[in-house]
């Protein structure tokens, strides 16, 4: 019946998507007549949101809870007391589609499949991550009509149309791609009781037997292992493919025999020494994927890293480097690096060496992106670049690079101020493929983008931070743009640009103007994160009024973040935001939020970095009488640690 409802036409599939964590939860509790286990967490996710396999797995608990706390303390004996325990065959239907599934699996899709287990389970992925690994890896590959890119991005979408990946929270996206995702539980489960056939991933974790079976093409080290050099060392690295570190790095995992490593993905690893990274590249010459991302501990790279001639990934984002080696230039495969922190100065200190060198850039504050070399115009094949501090790296230098780099689709920049503004926007303008394009300017340079014209309309996200009370007036530019991050010192009325300021006749409501009238002209505009240091009276409303009547805007918009340096009041209009999910407030105590019952999609309302007990009691008083059936539900986020998985301000996590 699905067959013949499809036709030739895909798009009438309808994928049924598992159920969120919290409704999967509480389905688990309600089954098993159990809500005090520690386990009922872990099975639930296990259950990956499919009701039959959560409903039999409850019941099963409650009739034998030890034997099922034996199951999980035991390595990949989920899956097999599933399939061989006849207790389960009701779900025999389930085993047969799945085992048909991977038998004609298509051979392009199949080993990224097989390549996921890499990640433990409920670890968040971004996607950047994963899709560049694929490529690293020959999973992804350029053909004829597409780039390895979009091969990868292309492979991801196919793994979420069958559930297998899982977008990491419940709330739509719009036009803007995922940015961080999670496996599927029970997927992951089965994909693990398949490994052992195809002797792919292997890991390390808690206390391992010294054994002469352990071998496999990727390595997985787990924070819970307990860094045996006798285990590790009686390993066959010969055929390693890829090494992933989870927690503390110890120098004896660089070996002599991993020579054909093309995969070191060190992100968030700790005490990673300068002279481990030098013995890495002087050994792993094969590598096309290095990811330092979060490893504090390095201040530099070595200039041997111009040796790695088939690299294609350089992650050092949230490290301490704040410069990067000429030899980097030697690296032509290079598509994609990442650089530099968006974390203020305190989060992120430069190594007091470098201090000197760069405060006469930088007013002594720490720099936002890194020292780019000259000759970086000779990487032609740069999909992604950033973040580079354009003043530090030598403006005219950099910018003679950057016209030669016609393939980048994403950039990010800092360093941007009045002497420099007007040739990097001019630059930037023969960059025909950017899509995303992140904008820092230096302090006391507020405005330094007034009256220069933006020279691209194929925008899909934006970042400008450092804006003083004066936005640009790009809208007509913009129509493209989905994603959009403002930073400004002062939300006034009227700092877009300027009008005839007539009186208000008693009575009638003030025309909306200002960058809230900019930012409602953005049609396709889903995501949207304010940052505002002053508001006007305190007082946010997102509504536009024009002659005295309300109009439809933000229509599309699916998450909004606001956030402010003192308490605020947002209000919301009875025609505004019709399809927000999650609104996002960081700001201080004593704000309010009004008109929440005017967002029918509401789902979540996040306060981020507050403790404003009285502020989420007063929410969740509003929120009972809200007219949706499933009341939207008040969250806390608490302030994120200095790594920052945030995005280049692209379509995805990076």
């Amino acid at each position: 019946m699905a067959s013949h409802c499809r036709g030739v036409k895909g798009e009438l599939v309808f994928n049924v998507k598992g159920l969120e964590a919290d409704t999967a939860f509480e389905l688990f509790k309600k089954v098993s007549k159990k809500s005090e286990v520690a386990e009922l967490q872990e099975l639930t996710s296990l259950c990956g949101g499919l009701p039959k396999v959560i409903v039999e797995i409850a019941s099963s608990f409650a009739k034998n809870t030890d034997r099922w706390k034996h199951t999980l303390s035991t390595k990949n004996k989920f899956m097999l007391e599933l399939e061989n325990n006849g207790e389960f065959d009701s779900l025999k239907g389930l085993f047969g589609w799945m085992n048909s599934y991977f038998r004609k699996c298509p051979d392009s899709l199949k080993p990224c499949i097989l390549y996921l287990p890499i990640f433990p389970r409920n670890q968040l992925i971004r996607r950047r991550r994963l899709v560049r690994r694929w490529i690293a890896e020959g999973y992804s590959r350029d053909s004829h009509e597409e780039s390895a890119e979009m091969t990868g991005e292309k492979q991801f979408c196919d793994l979420i149309n069958l559930s297998i990946i899982q977008q990491a929270s419940a709330l739509g996206l719009g036009g803007t791609r995922m940015v961080f995702c999670q496996v599927n539980g029970f997927f992951r489960e089965y994909i693990v009781s398949r490994q052992m056939e195809e002797n792919l991933v292997f890991e390390l974790r808690g206390s391992c037997a010294l054994t002469t079976q352990r071998t496999g093409r990727h390595l997985v080290i787990l924070e819970s292992w307990v860094r045996d050099r006798i285990v590790y060392e009686s390993i066959d690295f010969s055929r390693l493919r890829s090494l992933t570190v989870f927690g503390n790095w110890k120098s004896f995992f660089v070996s002599e025999s991993m020579r054909l490593l093309r995969v070191l993905d060190l992100e968030g690893a700790s005490e990673l020494e300068y002279s481990d990274l030098k013995k890495i590249v002087k050994l792993m010459c094969r590598l096309k994927f290095l990811s330092l991302r979060g490893c504090h501990e390095i201040c530099h790279l070595p200039s041997s890293i111009g040796g790695l001639r088939q690299l294609q990934t350089l992650d050092v984002r949230h490290t301490s480097i704040v410069t990067l080696p000429v030899n980097i230039t030697k690296l032509e495969k290079l598509q994609y690096i990442r650089a530099g922190t968006t974390a203020p100065a305190n989060e992120a200190p430069t190594p007091h060496h470098l201090v000197p060198q760069l405060s006469n850039c930088c007013g002594g504050h720490h720099l936002v992106g890194v020292v780019m070399p000259p000759g970086i115009g000779k990487l032609t094949a740069l999909h992604t670049l950033g973040v580079v501090n354009v003043s530090a790296s030598g403006t005219k230098a950099f910018l003679e690079d950057l016209k030669k780099l016609t393939h980048l689709h994403k950039l990010g920049v800092s360093g941007i101020n009045k002497n420099n503004s007007n040739e990097f926007f001019r630059a930037i303008s023969v960059l025909v493929h950017l899509e995303s394009l992140s904008v820092r300017l230096e302090d006391n340079n507020q405005g330094c983008l007034n009256g220069i014209p933006l020279p691209l309309e194929g925008l899909r996200s934006l970042k400008m931070h450092g804006l003083g009370d004066q936005l640009p007036n790009w809208s007509g530019q913009l129509t493209m743009l989905a994603k959009m991050d403002l930073e400004i010192a002062k939300l006034m009325e009227d700092n877009v640009s300027p009008h005839s300021e007539g009186a208000t006749p008693e009575g009638r409501r003030k025309p909306t103007r200002g960058v809230i009238k900019f930012l409602s002209e953005l049609p396709g505009l889903c995501i949207l994160r304010l940052r505002v240091d002053h508001l006007q009276d305190n007082q946010l409303d997102v509504s536009v009024i024009t002659n005295d009547l309300e109009e439809d805007s933000f229509k599309k918009m699916k998450i909004f973040e606001i956030a402010c340096s003192s308490s605020l009041e947002v209000s919301f209009g009875e025609k505004t935001m019709k399809k927000l999910e999650q609104l996002k407030v960081d700001c201080s105590s004593g704000s309010s939020l009004l008109g929440l019952k005017h967002l029918p999609e509401l789902k979540e309302v996040l306060l981020k970095g507050s403790s404003d007990e009285e502020l989420k009691a007063d929410l969740i008083a509003v929120l009972e009488n809200h007219p949706k059936q499933k009341k939207p539900v008040v969250k806390f986020e608490k302030l994120r640690e200095p790594l920052r998985p945030d995005s280049l301000g692209g379509q995805g996590g990076h």
